[in-house]
């Protein structure tokens, strides 16, 4: 009897002490994980650029001072957004950017609408915030 709590102790130490081979196993390297995060971060760095390059032309200026949104207000939330919405004011101002860069000398509504609506939403998130 002694024996076997013995070898018993012995069997279940040396399981306890020796880590599991299933916890060493990673499923992505840390040099993937490192350029999975930089990625993401470019990413959101690049988002970020073209919101505050489309909220400085001088068209959007002008249709926002029409409409009485203060610009400094909606520039300095860009700085703060969150990634998902910077992915959906960066896709809405590069649509806006697209439309405006097709050489027409006036605005149409749905660019004013885009621009409107893409202000709007920075705003929203700095009350919500």
């Amino acid at each position: 009897m002694r024996s076997t709590c013995a070898f018993l102790a012995v069997v279940l130490s040396v399981l306890i002490a020796v880590p599991r081979a299933s916890a060493q196993v990673h499923v992505a390297g840390q040099q993937v994980l490192d350029a999975a995060v930089q990625q993401h971060v470019h990413a959101a760095d690049q988002d970020r650029e073209i919101v505050q390059q489309f909220l400085h032309r001088t068209d959007v200026r002008a249709l926002a001072g029409k409409y009485g949104i203060d610009l400094r207000r909606a520039e300095s939330a860009v700085a703060t957004m969150n990634a998902v919405d910077l992915a959906t004011a960066a896709a809405q101002a590069r649509e806006a950017d697209r439309a405006l860069a097709g050489g027409a000398s006036t605005v149409t509504i749905s660019t004013t609408t885009i621009i409107i609506g893409l202000l709007i939403l920075i705003l929203v998130i700095v009350a919500v915030n």
